[in-house]
């Protein structure tokens, strides 16, 4: 029965199931709960810093149910999607009430879109990774699987990783510089990978290519059907659900820092390059990405098989409540900084 605690991360879209339904002010439901009541379980349940035994590693690394605990997002995910376009297209909403659908679907497009698609999109099987693909798709960002993969695991807590914010760099500027710079990167890593596969700009193989014609597609399908209130919908819903997530890529490397070498290349990454959470709500929610560290010791490693480092940077709260902390830049750098190691905050 433990094995079943993410069940936890569908509670997001249930949250949001249910403000559609009631609509009104209840649209509003999902901000809330995402940014109200996990915040405030975070301070209330207790972190865990427990580590699997070997046998425990054995044994949760062959069960399938955490693999399809992550399959079940997709029609999750599209099912919501799809039932609050009709919903509106058939419907009569007030200007507030689409707001509150807007951030209600973008943060379920952002916490069980995005972020299993990064989990699925470090899988090793074709059919993982289109699930990845499918699961960016809605956010307008599929470029991540490019440039998260190829780039920001390479290039992580570097000044040439768009991903890592810098000491002292408000979550707002670092929305911008990632945005774009993650971007023009991918294509940049596309056209790389092109040229050493000796592969055609329309080939099956150009993501970068394929990418835009399906987000295009998307886009121009919902404006034909469903005319330009769904299009705003659909747009405003994807940068509420990309932002979610470089408020994330922020928190995760905030002012860390590899040492350049004499040889001009990076050390490598250590456990010491992402900050780490153990609080057990947010390590639930978000299929234990808070284990951030061993995620970028071992991208490999499964989500349930992730493991707290002791000399990994401890973040004072859990991933949620961080999120809204760094909207708060003042208090964030008063909080954060002074836990940044002196040799990497130069």
């Amino acid at each position: 029965m433990r094995d079943l605690k993410y069940l936890a991360a569908f509670s997001t879209p249930l949250v949001a199931v249910i403000a559609l339904y009631l609509s009104g002010y209840y649209t509003f439901l999902t901000p809330m709960y995402a940014f109200g009541m996990i915040p405030m379980m975070e301070l209330i349940f207790s972190q865990s810093t427990t580590n699997l035994s070997e046998v425990e590693v054995e044994e949760k690394s062959t069960n399938r149910i955490f693999d399809w605990l992550l399959y079940l997002n997709i029609p999750i995910v599209y099912g919501l999607l799809i039932a609050t376009i009709l919903s509106i297209h058939n419907g009569t909403y007030e200007t507030y009430e689409l707001v509150g659908l807007i951030f209600s679907t973008g943060i379920v497009l952002g916490s069980n879109g995005i972020n299993v698609a990064h989990e699925l999109g470090h899988r090793q099987t074709q059919v993982e990774q289109i699930m990845a693909k499918l699961l960016l798709l809605p956010s307008l960002y599929m470029h991540f699987f490019v440039e998260h993969n190829f780039g920001h695991h390479l290039h992580a807590a570097t000044k040439e990783d768009p991903a890592t914010a810098r000491y002292n760099q408000i979550v707002y500027s670092f929305w911008f510089t990632s945005t774009i710079r993650q971007y023009i990167n991918a294509w940049k890593i596309q056209k790389n990978l092109r040229q050493r596969g000796n592969i055609s700009f329309f080939s099956f193989k150009n993501n970068m290519f394929w990418f835009t014609v399906l987000q295009l597609t998307y886009v121009a399908t919902i404006f034909y059907f469903f005319g330009t209130l769904l299009l705003v919908f659909i747009l405003a819903s994807a940068v509420v659900s990309f932002l979610l997530l470089e408020t994330i890529n922020y928190i995760e490397h905030y002012g860390l820092q590899r040492k350049k070498l004499a040889s001009g290349r990076y050390e490598r990454v250590r456990e010491i390059h992402s900050w780490n959470s153990n609080h057990v709500i947010g390590r639930i929610v978000l299929y234990e990405l808070t284990r951030h560290s061993d995620h970028h010791y071992k991208a490999s490693k499964k989500y349930q098989l992730l493991d707290c480092h002791e000399k990994s940077p401890q973040m004072p709260f859990g991933y949620p409540t961080s999120m809204v902390l760094a909207l708060l830049p003042p208090l964030w750098f008063k909080v954060m900084n002074k836990r940044i190691p002196s040799e990497m905050n130069s």
